[in-house]
């Protein structure tokens, strides 16, 4: 795992945006200035390739995972382009998001995924034929990790929110996406997928959990992952374990061992607490991968993907309002409140956390895991405290980093960044800081803290004729 941590401060007073911020009549002009890409397009292989494939870009669903060189006839490289689709993904998406928090342990497709491939022919044109002499080899396609983010104290007297994002996090096994049924379809050469983390983390009655969280919890999710890995490489997992079962356990362990950590638990690797037990943090993270975006959330903070102009919640706040949590919270003994909203003895607004020592076992830091395959239509996804969701939908968000992100391609379209997708993107970075300030203008009075990602990796637009 690469050791590189990109949070991303702002200053409120200081903001690059502040003083020539775009209005928003500005970014709803650029509404349908966008071509889909439908026609054949070059993508690149790995990092240590400059070999490229044509693929067909026409379907909405299947996102190609992987190239399979054959080998090479009559001056030509056959190769196999990999897909990854899930069946009845379609009719999972649109049902109600509360379904899903109704059932937790359902997968987003009922019948798992399905691998499809088709053959292609590329011309050779004085490459270096990456087939190495005949001999088959597959190539992960490039995820490039397009992001920017945010992090301000606003108007909060101390600041208790932050960020991480740790691009090309570790490689996966590829099991962990596809389960043992799809693994059949591609080549024992693609084991691993290659993944990026993003994680927002905001705290409440002090900052120190928080900080912890960004400083420990990506490290204690590759030591579960390499567990993980030992175990599927060993064949040693049973056969009743899902994809969905194995990253909830993942998860789960990983943020209770932070919990206990920051308690001070024996045996946790933290010899005293590292915050007073009325200091507790949200946690909502996701890492994203060429065929899937897997997100845990603890708290109220969220993340919302932006699909084909759809807001689609791929975390529900974890509020003491919330019929199944207030159900738990007062079968274990404790009590709601409502005191100026729904609080947990009168006094936590929140259901999950990591912290808050003096609330459990009422507050669990127990996450809720969403598995969601990625499809072609996939425009950004965007991970927030709830300093922006108090203030703004998730359509309004969601539709408001698009635009702002197609603004900026079409200002700088024509001078095409040779290290994009290796440290933070502007695009993205603009939209993020564009969302802050509406949060501001809209009388957001919290810590606000916003990754933005762009999941599109190109991006076509009309032309001025």
């Amino acid at each position: 795992m690469e050791e590189e941590i990109f949070p991303v401060p702002l200053d409120v007073n200081n903001l690059p945006c502040a003083s020539s911020a775009i209005s928003v009549q500005d970014v709803q002009e650029s509404e349908d200035e966008e071509i889909p890409l439908t026609s054949v397009n070059l993508l690149r292989l790995d990092a240590d390739s400059n070999f490229s494939v044509p693929i067909d870009t026409s379907s909405e669903i299947s996102l190609p995972i992987a190239v399979e060189i054959e080998g090479t006839e009559n001056g030509q490289i056959l190769a196999k382009v990999i897909s990854l689709e899930e069946r009845s993904m379609k009719g999972r998406l649109s049902q109600d998001i509360v379904t899903v928090a109704e059932n937790p342990n359902e997968e987003c497709s009922s019948s798992g995924p399905t691998i499809k491939s088709s053959v292609i022919a590329v011309k050779l044109s004085g490459e270096k034929d990456p087939s190495r002499g005949g001999v088959k080899s597959v190539f992960e396609l490039d995820c490039l990790p397009l992001w920017g983010s945010v992090c301000i104290c606003g108007h909060r007297p101390e600041m208790e929110d932050t960020v991480n994002i740790v691009p090309n996090f570790m490689k996966i096994p590829i099991k962990m996406f596809i389960g043992d049924d799809g693994i059949n379809g591609i080549s024992q050469t693609l084991s691993h997928l290659t993944t990026h983390f993003f994680g927002v983390y905001d705290g409440h009655g002090g900052s120190q959990v928080a900080d912890y969280c960004r400083d420990r919890i990506h490290f204690a999710l590759e030591e579960e992952l390499k567990n993980v890995n030992d175990v599927l490489v060993n064949g040693i997992a049973r056969e009743r374990d899902t994809r969905q079962v194995q990253w909830e356990s993942v998860f789960t362990t990983c943020f209770s061992k932070v919990d206990d950590e920051v308690g001070g638990i024996s045996g946790a690797g933290a010899p005293a607490p590292i915050a007073p037990e009325t200091v507790g943090s949200t946690a909502v993270v996701a890492l994203v991968c060429s065929s899937h975006i897997i997100v845990a959330n603890c708290g109220d903070s969220r993340a919302v993907l932006y699909r084909g102009k759809e807001a689609i919640a791929l975390s529900i706040d974890h509020k003491p309002s919330r019929d199944d949590e207030y159900a738990r919270i007062e079968a274990s003994g404790g009590k709601v409140i409502q005191w100026n909203g729904h609080r947990v003895f009168g006094v936590l607004a929140m259901s999950r956390s990591i912290g808050d020592r003096y609330l459990k076992p009422w507050i669990i830091p127990t996450p809720e895991v969403m598995i969601m395959p990625r499809a072609r239509v996939d425009d950004c996804l965007v991970l927030a405290s709830d300093g922006l969701w108090d203030v703004m939908s998730n359509e309004e968000v969601c539709e408001l980093a698009r635009k702002r992100i197609l603004i900026w391609h079409k200002k700088n379209g024509n001078n095409p960044l040779v290290d994009r997708g290796r440290g933070v993107d502007p695009a993205a970075q603009a939209a993020a800081e564009y969302l802050l300030n509406v949060a501001l203008q809209k009388g957001s009075k919290d810590n606000i803290s916003i990754i933005v990602v762009d999941l599109k990796a190109q991006r076509k637009f009309k032309s001025k004729t």
